[in-house]
């Protein structure tokens, strides 16, 4: 299977170099920093494990050639709309696409783009980012990589999906109802993002602050008020784990939207807050503390 990985940064770097570990045919599309950049120290994964390099297949924009099957997008969400015509030319009459990016705007974006049988659901958990020399630096052992489509038919397309990625030294999981999954990611991501940005630190910190577990709990609630609303079918097992997993004291946890603004960086606020706000309005719901999230997320915009 020919593999584009749009994204070289922790997540695509990460994921995309264990499919060429494993032997597949994968090739990453980057700019032309991140082009040199790896050109001249190769790609270069720390894991709790040790150090890998390995010199990846590039490619930028205008030197992409013949179409792939499956395209894998890895950007930031504000980045989308450059990724969508930098791939463009990649697309054949038989290419997937999966993005993993933060929300669910982007999955009908995609779609009146490329069309809807083109997009497939996939998500990652992983704590990783970049270091200051490129480096990928995984944090912890985790490294799922979830998949599968929309609608739930898993045909042979996704069948073969599934035989590229499942052998790629990572957790992968093949799923039958990757909306839930992608629902119930939202619901982490969101809830870690909002309150670790509105509080300015992490979740022990906010924890064993006063009045911190109920603003956690807060946002939670109104997350998951909004997604059920929206079509979330509740997994009540699933959703107490991700309030179990935020609501550990004794775990420090931040959000890559949090690590981003901490270094002056532009932020996903409209694709990970903003629009969960466009979807709670649609349906009348009260999100105050969700818009307290939103106003500070935009003033810090503003003043970069």
């Amino acid at each position: 299977m020919r593999i584009l990985m749009a994204g070289a940064g922790a997540t695509g770097g990460y994921f995309g170099a264990r499919l060429a570990q494993a032997g597949q045919d994968v090739t990453f599309l980057v700019r032309e920093r991140r082009y040199q950049q790896l050109q001249a120290s190769g790609l270069v994964l720390q894991t709790p494990q040790g150090t890998e390099t390995l010199k990846p297949q590039l490619a930028q924009a205008n030197t992409l050639t013949g179409h792939y099957d499956l395209i894998i997008v890895t950007v930031k969400s504000f980045a989308l709309d450059q990724v969508m015509e930098d791939i463009a030319p990649a697309v054949g009459p038989e290419t997937l696409i999966m993005p993993i990016l933060n929300g669910l705007r982007h999955i009908a974006t995609l779609q009146q783009r490329f069309g809807e049988d083109r997009v497939i659901g996939g998500l990652c958990k992983i704590n990783a980012t970049l270091g200051d020399n490129g480096e990928v630096i995984q944090m912890t052992p985790l490294h799922q990589l979830y998949y599968g489509a929309l609608d739930g038919n898993n045909d042979a397309r996704l069948q073969r999906v599934d035989a590229a990625l499942r052998d790629c030294q990572v957790d992968t999981r093949f799923s039958d109802n990757i909306m839930d999954e992608l629902w119930e990611k939202w619901l982490l991501l969101s809830t870690l993002g909002a309150v670790c940005c509105l509080a300015r630190g992490n979740t022990q910190q906010i924890l064993t602050s006063r009045g911190g577990e109920a603003l956690l709990q807060g946002v939670f609630s109104e997350i998951l008020s909004v997604i059920t609303a929206e079509g979330y079918q509740t997994r009540p097992a699933a959703t107490a784990r991700i309030l179990e997993l935020l609501s550990d004291p004794a775990t420090p946890m931040t959000s890559s939207m949090y690590r981003d603004l901490t270094q002056g960086f532009d932020i996903e606020a409209d694709q990970v807050i903003g629009d969960m706000l466009l979807r709670a309005k649609r349906h009348s719901l009260a999100t105050p503390l969700l818009n307290a999230v939103d106003v500070n997320l935009q003033v810090y915009l503003q003043q970069r």
